[in-house]
């Protein structure tokens, strides 16, 4: 039975994806098995289940990830690592940013978790932030919030970065990701000190 669900939770990711949100019926994630429907309803009965099940897989990949950086020696380069394993985490479930707004807008489900999450995710990157001034290469906020606004940034463009790409690029692949991440990063720029902007660019260049 969980190999079911998950071959389901695969089936359909691969064709959201490949396909777009508003195209996929459960139906069509039953033919693309080759399953009938009512055994796919036995183990979803609704599609909002299959779309908040991948949801949640999307939040344990990045936890996995932000966690997975957290030994690195430099903070900046913990921050690059962390923003990158994000970047490709958005990709393998790429139609969750493409079709961002729809799915707030219809699943109050996902839409109540990501809003603690924002707040989570907040946390988490104010540590980093502060990891970074200490360690010298970022400078102090300038004023009460500064360094929220620079995650409320990091967050909105991370959100809809892939609804940009998908309008300008011809294609989406890991080269795009690539790009977009390093755009992404350099939004950080502007709040480095002298020893952080070094740092900076040798990271950017091993990531070119």
């Amino acid at each position: 039975m969980k190999d079911t669900r998950e071959k389901i939770l695969h089936t359909a990711l691969t064709l959201f994806n490949r396909q777009g949100l508003p195209r996929v019926t459960l139906r069509a994630i039953a033919k693309e098995m080759g399953i009938s429907q009512g055994n796919l309803n036995y183990h979803y009965k609704k599609r909002d289940e299959i779309i908040e099940a991948l949801y949640f897989q999307l939040v344990a990949r990045i936890d996995m990830e932000m966690e997975k950086s957290a030994g690195e020696e430099s903070p900046l380069e913990q921050l690059f690592e962390i923003m990158n394993r994000i970047m490709d985490s958005f990709y393998e479930y790429r139609f969750f940013l493409l079709d961002f707004v729809h799915i707030m807008r219809e699943n109050g489900t996902i839409r109540q978790h990501y809003g603690k999450l924002s707040q989570k995710r907040e946390k988490q990157f104010k540590l980093i932030f502060a990891g970074l001034v200490h360690g010298g290469l970022m400078r102090d906020a300038s004023f009460a919030g500064e360094h929220r606004l620079l995650y409320k940034r990091f967050q909105i463009l991370a959100d809809f970065w892939m609804a940009s790409a998908e309008a300008v690029e011809k294609t989406i692949d890991r080269d795009t990701v690539a790009a977009y991440a390093q755009l992404i990063a350099g939004e950080l720029y502007p709040y480095l000190t002298n020893k952080g902007k070094e740092e900076f660019h040798r990271l950017f260049s091993l990531s070119r």
